[in-house]
């Protein structure tokens, strides 16, 4: 059974729009859209791994809300547990990012329009379903 890696990623949205953010060249995945986020460390609550993450990548403070999606998807040797959660921002719109060269802030009808990163895809999916209602 391939290694498991617990990850938490933001749905940060702000005036009816979604931050989607693409993985910088160098990078696993260099190219491919996700939402921000990152591991979660041995002990750590995935909402506080998931402030520290985005002060970290992003320089914002956030107030992590409910879980949008938890899923398990294989990437080579590893399986990613994905939990996504919708985030909203305490302060500041971030301008930049420490993993990411390009941040957008797009409806929920349009993230299916980029090429997604494998374990974020079934988030984008539910967050889709949920404003399609």
């Amino acid at each position: 059974m391939p290694a498991a890696l617990e990850v938490v990623a933001a749905a940060i949205h702000s005036d009816g729009r979604v931050l989607a953010c693409r993985r910088r060249q160098g990078k696993a995945a260099a190219g491919m859209w996700e939402f921000p986020g990152g591991k979660v460390e041995s002990g750590e609550r995935p909402e506080s791994a998931l402030q520290r993450e985005l002060l970290e990548e992003l320089g914002v403070e956030v107030q992590v809300g409910d879980l949008i999606d938890r899923s398990s998807t294989t990437v080579g040797a590893l399986t990613i547990d994905l939990a996504t959660y919708w985030v909203s921002l305490v302060d500041d719109h971030p301008t930049e990012s420490t993993d990411h060269d390009q941040l957008e802030w797009l409806s929920p009808e349009q993230l299916p329009t980029l090429e997604w990163a494998e374990p974020d895809l079934p988030a984008v999916l539910a967050i889709t379903r949920q404003s399609s209602r």
